[in-house]
């Protein structure tokens, strides 16, 4: 049986969720980025912004001075869960198998489908036309019979809110004059060593390499890179994972190695995840750290949490540990990333005798305090004296 795979493609998903709320943004030049950090890097970019040379991955300082009437908007991962949520719920309507891939972008496996939605490019344009009625969000499509041509396909339909099916036998044909870079696993520098080596640019002179051509290229993945450049993808879909991580990172304003300033900044980006935490009522069961130095050094620890908790004081310890684990350069660190993982849900059940009251006990409920008002009055209403910026310098 011949495969229909949908992919369904949001560009620059966050900023369209950005739009939905506030139509004042459409038409105008838009970057996704942390705004109190100039150093930090892009992470979504509006087309209109993509016209003066800003791109994905780019220092926002520079971005600024590209275009200096850039509209900067800090990432809200609560907005972009909520719409994956909705996203996730219309995909799942259609077919059992679905899978979401990273924000606005979902693949469903549709085959077996026709008696109960019709033809699969009925089905593909019927599911457009529901996320753009309920979430006001317009997308491209791709249709093929496997992952990777329907994401290529979904990718480069000439307009916003297109449609576009490769029909089944016709996925070499359709990537053939395409540039290899749209193909998975071809980096800038692979795409760059195609030319200068072999003078190759395209997808059809890719696959009418011989494999010794391609292992000199790309070594092991030689035959997987043969593959793909003819069209072929075995890849499933696979079902949603029910284990999401809750994360928070930050590039620093400028690279440092002072590790009180440094603690400083790790416990502000726990302060933010336990806050979602208790939101969600999730207690994680291991926490992750990454850290990188001045010179691109990426360095990565992780540890089992022995104490279910979503409180600022319980997960900093842990955290803190690994750091001092992790930071043993005495390099400038320039970026700090942290997660939390492996959920349980909070227990709501009453208890049957009153708890003895604790010093833990007191500071759950400070913090519960201190979560109402920052939920009224905004986050930086109230902090702790370690998270106030130059807490730790004289002066």
């Amino acid at each position: 049986m011949n495969r229909h795979i949908i992919h369904i493609h949001i560009p620059a998903f966050s900023i369209a969720l950005a739009r939905v709320l506030q139509p004042g943004l459409r038409n105008r030049p838009i970057a996704v980025a942390q705004p109190l950090s100039e150093r930090a890097l892009i992470l979504s970019v509006s087309q209109e912004a993509r016209r003066d040379g800003i791109f994905k991955g780019m220092p926002l300082c520079r971005a600024v001075k590209l275009n200096p009437r850039l509209t900067v908007l800090p990432p809200n991962y609560g907005l972009i869960q909520k719409a994956c949520q909705a996203l996730d719920k219309i995909a799942a309507s259609y077919t059992p198998i679905w899978e979401p891939f990273r924000p606005g972008h979902i693949y469903l496996d549709i085959t077996g489908t026709e008696r109960l939605w019709g033809k699969a490019k009925d089905t593909a344009y019927r599911l457009r036309e529901e996320i753009r009625n309920k979430l006001c969000l317009a997308g491209t499509v791709g249709l093929a019979g496997n992952k990777m041509v329907s994401s290529i396909a979904s990718r480069i339909t000439p307009t916003a809110s297109a449609l576009l099916d490769v029909g089944h036998g016709g996925e070499a044909s359709f990537i053939a004059p395409l540039k290899v870079n749209v193909l998975p696993g071809i980096g800038p520098f692979r795409q760059r060593l195609l030319l200068e080596e072999l003078n190759i640019a395209r997808i059809r002179e890719l696959a009418e390499l011989d494999m010794n051509s391609l292992k000199m290229i790309f070594g092991k993945r030689a035959h997987l890179i043969h593959q793909r450049a003819t069209g072929i993808d075995p890849t499933p879909v696979y079902p949603p994972l029910d284990s999401p991580l809750v994360t928070e990172e930050i590039t620093l304003s400028q690279d440092e190695n002072d590790d009180r300033i440094l603690l400083k900044t790790l416990y502000t980006l726990v302060e933010k995840c336990s806050g979602r935490l208790r939101d969600m009522g999730l207690f994680p069961g291991k926490a992750g750290l990454a850290i990188k130095y001045s010179d691109e050094t990426e360095v990565k620890q992780q540890i089992k949490l022995s104490k279910l908790s979503y409180w600022d004081f319980d997960l900093y310890e842990p955290l803190n540990l690994i750091f001092l684990k992790a930071f043993t350069r005495r390099v400038r660190l320039r970026f700090m990333r942290i997660w939390f993982e492996e959920f349980s849900r909070a227990n709501v059940q009453l208890s049957l005798f009153t708890p003895p009251t604790g010093h833990t006990d007191k500071r759950a409920t400070l913090m519960g305090a201190l979560d109402q008002i920052r939920e009224h009055y905004g986050e930086g209403m109230i902090r702790y004296g370690r998270t106030v910026p130059n807490y730790c310098r004289k002066g």
